[in-house]
């Protein structure tokens, strides 16, 4: 009951939000970079920095600690992060679309329901955070996802699938190894030269997703949509496909398949 509740408030707290940025965040508080800085100056671990439904869209945040601060339902639309230190960070209901979080340290932050569609990330840090939330056409080139635990959980779907999605997203060579993604949306991402070494990936769709060169070995895509997905030259040793749908694949006979489970045989 309790996680019911905690997934409606979400929701809520999303559809007041979308309808502020209709008037510009009529009534989050915005602020500038000094006090932010001035915020975070007397901020400690035990008593973290709090920003929560502060706006801070559009401005330079580059290269600051942010010491564990709560930037929960804040708005980052925008704002440059560039190498900034959000490690352990509440960002849940966060907005952060079009923001450069480029060399970031998002290790360990709750992200959920963060939206991030166009967002770069390319070369972030986000091992180990938790995130279900909007990532759609944004940037991970080489960015470190080991770890992350983004699974769909289907206890709090009452008001439909709340999922990670990586859709039309750049994840070459991104480190997703060990990432709990199950039921993941990676439609049309590229994911060329991407480790996604024992990544729980069951129930993901992959429709027209390039996954060139990709590491899979090991990885669970129990019951995966296979739609249309690029498999040339990607190493799936190991890899389980039980129940996954498989339409169009391209590239499987120059995969590295050994001991990879329930592959059809007409693509080996």
């Amino acid at each position: 009951m309790r996680s019911l509740l905690m997934a409606l408030l979400m929701a809520l707290l999303l559809a007041q939000a979308g309808a502020a940025g209709a008037a510009e965040w009529a009534g989050y508080e915005k602020l500038d970079r000094a006090q932010v800085l001035s915020r975070l100056a007397g901020a400690t671990a035990a008593a973290p920095a709090d920003f929560y439904a502060r706006n801070l869209s559009g401005l330079d945040l580059a290269s600051i600690d942010f010491k564990g601060a709560n930037l929960g339902a804040a708005v980052l639309n925008g704002s440059k992060l560039q190498h900034a230190n959000l490690a352990g960070c509440n960002l849940t209901v966060s907005f952060g679309e079009g923001a450069d979080f480029s060399g970031a340290n998002l290790s360990g932050a709750m992200m959920f329901s963060m939206q991030l569609k166009g967002a770069n990330l390319a070369g972030a840090n986000l091992a180990g955070a938790r995130f279900i939330g909007d990532l759609s056409r944004a940037r991970l080139r080489g960015a470190n996802l080991a770890g992350l635990q983004g699974a769909a959980d289907m206890k709090n779907q009452s008001m439909g699938l709340m999922r990670a999605s990586f859709a039309s997203a750049d994840l070459r060579d991104a480190n997703l190894a060990g990432a709990d993604l199950k039921r993941a949306d990676f439609s049309f991402a590229d994911l060329r030269g991407a480790k996604l070494m024992n990544a729980n990936l069951a129930g993901a769709e992959f429709a027209s997703a390039d996954l060139r060169g990709a590491d899979l070995s090991g990885a669970d895509l129990r019951g995966a949509e296979l739609i249309d997905t690029r498999f040339a030259d990607a190493v799936l040793t190991g890899a389980r496909f039980e129940g996954a749908s498989w339409r169009g694949v391209q590239g499987m006979e120059n995969a590295a398949a050994r001991g990879a489970l329930a592959v059809p045989e007409s693509l080996r």
